[in-house]
């Protein structure tokens, strides 16, 4: 029996995020810039044939496997190509759910990749595009596999370099749940759009970010603690943040201060976790794809 192939499944940052206005269906226009960085979660794909099953493990503790975005990506696949196959999935959690990291949309579009691969129906990625986006906003990004100028509803995808920087990335022990930030009446929905060079030039900031402080004092000090070292910001509706840094050697000396600050602002290292992570413009997913499987992902 063959082994199973393994697939990085990455963390994305929002480098900044504006809400530009509601639209008529309830969905609101953004402006946002994605890039990927180099931590992931990790899942594995073994084909089945046995009645065409889909099976994960280990199953999410408060989320049903039919729920899971991995589980109704994989349905949605087969539905698509009326693909007799199955394939039985492990998923190695390392990013937090909640988080703003976008790590469900990413193992979503993880398992799309993957089996359109593994199950050999050559569906082109613009297809596969499609699909996710069914399945959430952020799907399209992780699929589209570059660092993107993202408009729209966060699906029209434009090119962008930005740099790929060493950030401290924070994940506060709160979970921030997106509508009720959206719900909020202090959210801002009207922010006037921006351009590229705008961005590059150091313009942009996150809508959500006011209302995850006010909802969750976590998250304030959270970004507090990390205007240590930088320009701490929110990445999506939080609830991690990060704080972009000139070099990997000032990430590693601010690990080295981090007991410090989290004393000078009374936290405990319980209350968040803290790594040095480095942004990516092309996705650790079409790698991992190509290193394991030796075949082509475009």
């Amino acid at each position: 029996m063959p082994a199973p192939s393994l697939f990085q499944s990455p963390a994305k940052l929002n480098l900044f995020l504006h809400i530009t206005g509601q639209r008529e269906d309830g969905y609101h226009n953004l402006q946002t810039v994605f890039q990927f960085l180099d931590v992931h979660d990790l899942l594995s794909f073994e084909n089945t044939e046995s009645e065409g099953n889909i099976t994960l493990s280990p199953s999410i503790p408060g989320l049903p496997d039919s729920e899971n975005l991995i589980y109704r990506a994989a349905q949605l696949l087969k539905k698509k190509t009326q693909c007799p196959l199955g394939a039985h999935i492990n998923i190695k959690k390392r990013l937090p759910m909640g988080g703003g990291l976008g790590g469900g949309s990413s193992n979503a579009a993880t398992t799309l990749v993957a089996l359109n691969q593994l199950w050999k129906l050559d569906l082109p990625l613009h297809e596969l595009k499609a699909l996710g986006l069914t399945l959430g906003a952020d799907v399209p990004i992780f699929i589209h596999g570059k660092s993107a100028w993202a408009e729209g509803i966060g699906e029209v995808l434009s090119p962008i370099s930005p740099p790929e920087n060493w950030y401290l990335l924070a994940t506060p022990n709160c979970h921030v749940d997106t509508a009720q930030l959206f719900r909020d009446k202090q959210l801002t929905r009207n922010t006037k759009p921006i351009t590229m060079r705008a961005f590059l030039d150091g313009a942009g900031h996150n809508d959500f970010e006011a209302v995850a402080k006010k909802n969750f004092p976590l998250i304030n000090k959270t970004l507090e603690l990390l205007n240590n070292w930088g320009d701490a910001r929110l990445t999506g509706t939080g609830a991690c943040c990060f704080c972009p840094l000139p070099n990997k050697e000032s990430g590693l000396l601010a690990l080295q201060e981090l007991p410090k600050a989290l004393s000078s602002l009374n936290l405990e290292t319980g209350d968040l976790n803290v790594i040095l992570t480095k942004g990516r413009n092309g996705s650790p997913l079409y790698e991992s794809a190509l290193l394991t499987n030796k075949g082509s992902v475009t």
